[in-house]
């Protein structure tokens, strides 16, 4: 009788571990609930009870089957994964994340607000915020536009690789006569980007009647998404850029767990910046293209 319920007791404690690589696979898999999920070895070991070796050997194996990525910030679902139903999931995920914060930014500005992905060479809009005005600007929840012709995509394309950038945009078409179509002035304009502390301006370049300012979200693997206000091509978007940036800063920390940018780089929630301000914030390593 004692026997029966020491046996009893240590089996309520402790499940036994998986026999079969199916399962454990499972059990490991299981651990990534969102796309943008990171787990190191430990957490792995940890939370499955699988020998140190035994985690390490599989992972090693999803990872080569590319059911996982391993990047510097620890194993996240890889490109097998998000391609049943993944990709949509995390994008759900974002958008949920950034909703209030879309509304809120466009009530303030008055303007139109949009949340995108880069995909491929163009931008893809998950959201779309405005009220009246955004019968006023032709993108659509669902549209694509050139990444190269919108503050979204250049603001997003400042964070990738140059030969990434050379690859995809050395035959770039122009949207409007105010397009960039050559590829050594796209990287100017991407290094004036980054020098602007991730700022992306457009004025008639995908819509000659539109103007935007624009800033991605960064993960620790590069930009995940984008955020911009738009308006007509007359509208002084630099007097919007602080909230767009704050906006940023909200997202990132509600989605990534960390922000866009440093906390000193950003502008306290009501604080009015003047225009000698914003044209000194903006001009720091730049032609003033904008001002």
């Amino acid at each position: 009788m004692t026997s029966t319920l020491r046996m009893n007791a240590e089996s309520a404690v402790e499940e036994p571990v998986p026999p079969s690589m199916v399962e454990r696979m499972t059990l490991i898999l299981d651990l990534f609930e969102h796309p943008h999920t990171r787990r190191n070895l430990e957490e792995v070991t940890r939370r499955t009870r699988l020998p140190r070796s035994t985690a390490h050997r599989i992972l090693d194996q999803l990872v080569r089957l590319r059911w996982l990525d391993h990047t510097t910030s620890g194993y996240r679902l890889g490109k097998r994964a998000l391609g049943l139903g993944g990709r949509e999931i995390g994008q759900n995920a974002l958008r949920s994340a950034a909703a209030p914060v879309l509304h809120d930014l466009a009530i303030r500005t008055k303007l139109v607000v949009h949340l995108a992905v880069l995909s491929g060479t163009e931008v893809y809009y998950l959201d779309k915020v405005g009220g009246r005005s955004a019968v006023d600007v032709p993108s659509r929840v669902g549209g694509r536009a050139p990444a190269h012709c919108t503050a979204l995509g250049k603001a997003m394309l400042a964070w990738l690789p140059p030969e990434r950038i050379d690859a995809e945009y050395a035959d770039a078409v122009r949207r409007t006569p105010r397009s960039i179509g050559d590829l050594g002035i796209l990287h100017q304009e991407l290094d004036r980007i980054r020098r602007r502390r991730g700022l992306a301006f457009e004025r008639g370049e995908c819509f000659a009647h539109v103007s935007c300012v624009g800033i991605a979200l960064r993960g620790q693997e590069g930009p995940a998404a984008a955020i911009s206000v738009v308006g007509d091509v007359q509208t002084p978007m630099e007097r919007v850029a602080p909230l767009l940036m704050q906006a940023a800063h909200a997202v990132s920390n509600e989605f990534f767990a960390g922000p866009v940018l440093p906390r000193s780089d950003l502008a306290a929630p009501q604080q009015t910046w003047s225009s000698e301000a914003m044209t000194r914030f903006l001009t720091v390593g730049d032609g003033g293209d904008w001002l």
